[in-house]
């Protein structure tokens, strides 16, 4: 256990980390990144803390709200945390600012608000939104001679037709159109509709350019709502034409996918993108047996899911960081920040590459200057599994989204 009397906080032995992701909202819900916490709190617990240091991790319901994201910072700050770790939230200014004012650092969030890459508290795991569909830019231009986008309409919405296109330019593809939605809609199909107006045409490359490649195509980006959007889809399009879905992780998952009919399942063939190795792959089996271990029936915790997993890689960090300690010291804030900020880069275990966040370590994107990590992987749904999209090796991003726009 915890020598010492050790208060909260960083006091005596015991560490307090926070997780906060939304829960029981209308749009999307990210219940498994705090199960996944809680799982890692009494996993590490049981092998005597990280580094000797008993881990308290408190869990909060970002409620996807500013209000919301605001509390659970503030929170954070009364609890004496000594950082905030694997985390969702696309209010990024109501979340930062109260970390910001205390020094806690942001560790590996999920990467939703653009303030996740420009804070200098923020230390990201992942290239966020933006990698994920900069990659489905270069994904689909292989397949498709038009693309339609469809995706809220909201701040973070705002930037994902940017980077798409800067993966399509990349690949001398014609811009997107772009299709905005509520983000809490219930009805899809006057976006249906657009969408398949501007993907059944006829394209405008030339015969040779179009070889091999005469479909529309369709990615929507709209976290839990990309189901309810493709469903009205389904309904809305011609059968003569079947245009080429794709979105990104989070947004379609395996579970998403064993919802809706497996092999059966009208996303079968779809592309993906994602920031990790497909879900099957070994390398995440040191997290399924923690969760197969220490989630106790709670069923929030998908080992599938782009944000469980997420959590887990940066709870990885934290633990890397923690070993760089001696047993006995006592950790705050501010110690947790200058290791993170030290030259010696952490290693995920190969999920992610290794990860450093000195200034020559970020990748010099516009309006997202603490992305240090840029890779994709390529996926694809194949007999009602989410697999590695055969021929397509992971690629870093950073060439595409130097070129694309400012946007944030």
């Amino acid at each position: 256990g915890s020598g010492g009397s050790g208060g909260s906080g960083g006091s005596g032995r015991t560490i307090t980390v926070m997780t906060f992701a939304p829960e029981g909202t209308q749009a999307t819900n990210m219940p498994g990144m705090t199960g996944m916490a809680k799982a890692y709190e009494r996993w590490a617990n049981t092998r005597g803390g990280l580094n000797g240091h008993r881990l308290r991790v408190l869990t909060c319901n970002e409620k996807n709200t500013p209000g919301g994201a605001a509390d659970c910072a503030r929170q954070a700050v009364a609890e004496n945390a000594v950082a905030v770790v694997g985390s969702y939230s696309q209010h990024g200014r109501a979340f930062m600012a109260p970390l910001e004012a205390e020094g806690i650092p942001f560790v590996g969030g999920y990467g939703v608000s653009s303030e996740e890459f420009q804070s200098p508290l923020s230390y990201p795991v992942n290239g966020g939104q933006p990698v994920l569909i900069a990659g489905a830019g270069h994904q689909l231009s292989r397949a498709c001679d038009q693309v339609a986008l469809v995706r809220p309409d909201t701040l973070a919405g705002d930037t994902l037709p940017v980077m798409l296109n800067a993966g399509l330019r990349a690949n001398k593809m014609a811009d997107a159109a772009d299709i905005l939605a509520a983000e809490d809609s219930a009805d899809f199909k006057p976006q249906a509709g657009e969408a398949i107006a501007h993907t059944t045409g006829t394209g405008t490359g030339t015969g040779k350019e179009r070889e091999g490649k005469a479909r529309g195509c369709v990615t929507a980006v709209l976290g839990e709502r990309t189901e309810t959007f493709f469903d009205a889809f389904r309904r809305t399009e011609p059968q003569r034409s079947k245009p080429q879905i794709s979105s990104v992780l989070g947004s379609v998952s395996q579970s998403l996918v064993d919802r809706t009919g497996g092999r059966e399942s009208p996303f079968e063939g779809a592309y993906v993108t994602s920031w990790y190795p497909v879900a099957s792959d070994p390398l995440w089996e040191p997290m399924r047996r923690v969760v197969a271990d220490f989630a106790f029936g709670d069923d929030t915790v998908d080992p599938d899911d782009s944000g469980v997993q997420t959590t887990w890689i940066a709870y990885t960090v934290l633990g890397e960081i923690m070993n760089r300690f001696g047993k006995e010291e006592s950790i705050d804030a501010r110690r947790i920040r200058r290791s993170l900020n030290e030259a010696r880069p952490v290693r995920t275990a190969g999920l992610t590459p290794d990860l450093s966040w000195r200034s020559e370590d970020m990748r010099a994107v516009a309006g997202f200057p603490r992305i240090v990590n840029s890779r994709v992987t390529f996926q694809v749904v194949r007999d009602g599994r989410l697999v590695a999209q055969p021929g397509e090796q992971p690629m870093d991003m950073t060439p595409t989204l130097v070129q694309a726009p400012r946007t944030a």
